[in-house]
């Protein structure tokens, strides 16, 4: 299985374009098994720069909280500074050190003996707190326009594969999604935010047994 937190990146091997950071040490992946560093990269991704102040508004937790988890998720390299947007050096900013987050594979740590439990705890995080995003949502859709809760959708598809057509399909849906994860990154660098919202899109795919 691939895992991918906030990113697309390509399935093969990883090369010099891919600008996503891959896990393969234990204890770097240890880090998200804690649901508030799973939230606080989330919302460092989408803010795209931010300091432990404005995190700690977004997740309702304690500045020092927000600073010690911030500093455990630099220690293995998925945050790191950003100096050139302070403007008085009294705190710190932060980005995130991969352009489109990071994925995990079960294969790199088929050697470690926790490997399994880490790799299941890590997921059911992730899981968790975008079932809590969705659900976020559909607690607030009244509130958003009717634009986008037309547009909003849920789907759910069932197709007879085998293991290398799920792969392909993989592939492909990510290369769909980065076109339009791109897409909006270059208006927002343009400055072309007006009637632009952050949008979730969660998928999964995998085998099951009726």
């Amino acid at each position: 299985m691939l895992c991918k937190f906030l990113c697309v990146p390509s399935l093969g091997a990883v090369t010099d374009h891919d600008r996503s950071q891959r896990i393969t040490d234990l204890d770097a992946l240890k880090v998200f098994t804690h649901p508030l560093r799973i939230r606080l990269y989330r919302a460092l991704f989408t803010a795209r720069t931010a300091t432990a102040s404005h995190l700690a508004d977004q997740v309702d937790e304690a500045v020092s909280l927000v600073s010690y988890h911030l500093r455990k998720m630099a220690a293995h390299g998925f945050i790191v500074e950003a100096p050139e947007h302070s403007t008085d050096g009294r705190e710190r900013w932060w980005k995130i050190s991969a352009e489109r987050g990071f994925t995990f594979r079960n294969a790199d740590f088929d050697e470690e003996p926790e490997g399994a439990a880490v790799i299941a705890r890590v997921t059911r995080q992730l899981l968790a707190t975008r079932a809590e995003r969705y659900q976020q949502y559909l607690d607030e859709q009244s509130a958003w326009p009717r634009e986008w809760t037309n547009a909003a959708f849920s789907s759910e598809y069932m197709p007879l594969l085998n293991a290398a057509e799920l792969q392909q399909m993989a592939e492909e849906i990510g290369e769909l999604m980065q076109r339009w994860t791109d897409r909006g990154r270059a208006a927002e660098d343009a400055g072309d935010t007006a009637g632009r919202e952050h949008v979730a899109v969660q998928m999964y795919g995998f085998p099951f047994r009726p």
